[in-house]
């Protein structure tokens, strides 16, 4: 079933177009990553889904067709700004925030407890959240947005700036709530994250979709794509004349030099190796290490967008 629809969404400032008729379609219980390089519209789109900012064209819809003024009670979030209060305790914090669904009394105070045991912070419970470390304001922050069991969890960048203990705690977070029912959308610039957690995976830059679908899908749209990783001797010969010629070689698709080293993008159907050495020799290079893969999720995402994943921030 799907529990979040959206169709041709735009959305302009200015004279900027910052969703550019994106199309997603969410399923119910998946794990949904988004990623994109600084810029591509992820931010934009996440505060359109909640009903934060208008839009000039197209549409967002949840549950088979309902509005966010129906069902926005259904959707917990947790922003990648802090939306905790310092002053308060994380107890105190977590039942204004669950309060504000209508909760009260008794049931109220009990998912306050399961909230803060859930992400780890009972023992704390009544510090100021102000004095936490980054990571402990990160896991409330996580409990403020999830304390009243919502069926659609947005995440976006909920692990930015903490510590691994910290992460891994949230990332187990996410996948005990996925295994309770809840449907996650999860933004990040952590590779690895989106390959440990997410079954499904959307790529968007300048605002449109670039590729969605499970990893494998993803990764297919390469075709037939491999990477070859060479290692030059430092300092011997011309690396801007083997990648002038290397690049014009039948088959290679993409040259990416590194320092003494260089990543070459090819079909794999095509011999090149034998002309990629040539031309290393021919430009005074030494090789001291060569090796063929398969492309990794990091890579498909550059080829797709141009842009490194790590430069986000």
């Amino acid at each position: 079933m799907e529990i979040l629809k959206i169709d041709h969404l735009k959305k302009e400032f200015k004279d900027m177009t910052a969703v550019n008729g994106l199309d997603l379609t969410i399923q119910e219980k998946d794990v949904h990553g988004i990623l994109g390089p600084n810029g591509a519209g992820k931010s934009t789109t996440i505060n359109c889904i909640l009903g934060l900012l208008g839009y000039e064209e197209g549409s967002v819809t949840f549950a088979g067709g309902e509005s966010i003024r129906k069902w926005g009670k259904n959707i917990g979030y947790v922003p990648q700004d802090l939306a905790i209060y310092p002053d308060l305790t994380p107890t105190e914090n977590i039942r204004f925030f669950c309060s504000l669904y209508g909760f009260k009394g008794k049931e109220l105070e009990e998912r306050v407890t399961k909230a803060l045991d859930f992400v780890g912070l009972t023992d704390v419970k009544d510090k100021k959240s102000g004095e936490f470390s980054g990571g402990m304001k990160r896991r409330l922050n996580m409990a403020c947005g999830i304390a009243h069991s919502p069926k659609l969890i947005i995440m976006d960048e909920p692990t930015v700036g903490i510590d691994p203990q910290s992460r891994n705690r949230i990332l187990e977070n996410v996948r005990t709530l996925n295994e309770q029912g809840a449907t996650i959308l999860y933004t990040t610039h952590y590779m690895p994250e989106i390959e440990e957690i997410c079954n499904r995976i959307t790529v968007i830059d300048h605002g449109a979709l670039v590729a969605t679908g499970t990893k494998e899908e993803i990764m297919n749209r390469m075709g037939t794509d491999q990477m070859m990783n060479l290692s030059f001797a430092e300092g011997k010969g011309d690396m801007d004349a083997f990648v002038a010629e290397a690049s014009q070689i039948d088959g290679i698709h993409q040259t990416d030099p590194d320092g003494w080293n260089c990543k070459i993008r090819h079909d794999k159907k095509t011999v090149v190796l034998n002309k990629v050495i040539d031309a290393a020799i021919r430009s005074g290079l030494e090789i001291e290490h060569i090796t063929n893969e398969e492309p990794s999720l990091e890579e498909i995402f550059l080829m797709l967008t141009g842009k490194e994943l790590r430069d986000q921030k």
